[in-house]
């Protein structure tokens, strides 16, 4: 570098490139790993989580479904819903999902999965708790009350 030698560990154009000092931590107000463990949550959520359904292709009235959603072999989360093809109407009666995948977006994944699943159905719900609720303003699943999905329903 123009006719001298740098330093090992150091570089004249960006500062030095030795490994921080040991005595202090690296960012005063980081809490290490926290990022990346949000990220890989997210990646997870996002590429290695299988959807599989136990719908019935030839069911003809409206009955208790689940979307189950599988990560290495393992269901992680579960949707519940009941739907009627003739009606093109759908209830989610639950959403449960693993804690550790809780805030990695695979509710609001699994719950569009669900509407590509069934195009054209107008989706409601029942439930009442704080995440579920949030969860479902956010994907604008309007809330009704419990009972009948339709006149197709026994």
């Amino acid at each position: 570098m123009n006719g001298h030698h740098a330093r090992p560990g150091s570089s004249t154009m960006f500062g030095s490139v030795l490994p921080p000092s040991t005595d202090r931590p690296v960012a005063r107000h980081s809490r290490p790993g926290r990022l990346t463990t949000r990220l890989r949550r997210r990646f997870l959520a996002y590429g290695a989580v299988e959807f599989l359904s136990t719908h019935v292709p030839d069911d003809p009235g409206p009955g208790e479904e689940r979307l189950l959603l599988v990560h290495a072999r393992q269901v992680v989360g579960e949707v519940h819903y009941r739907m009627c093809a003739r009606c093109a109407r759908g209830v989610i009666t639950d959403v449960a999902l693993d804690e550790r995948f809780r805030g990695s977006g695979l509710g609001t994944r699994a719950l569009s999965h669900l509407r590509a699943r069934h195009p054209g159905t107008a989706w409601h719900s029942t439930l009442t708790l704080r995440a579920t609720r949030d969860l479902l303003r956010r994907m604008r699943i309007p809330t009704t009350s419990p009972g009948p999905l339709c006149a197709h329903a026994t």
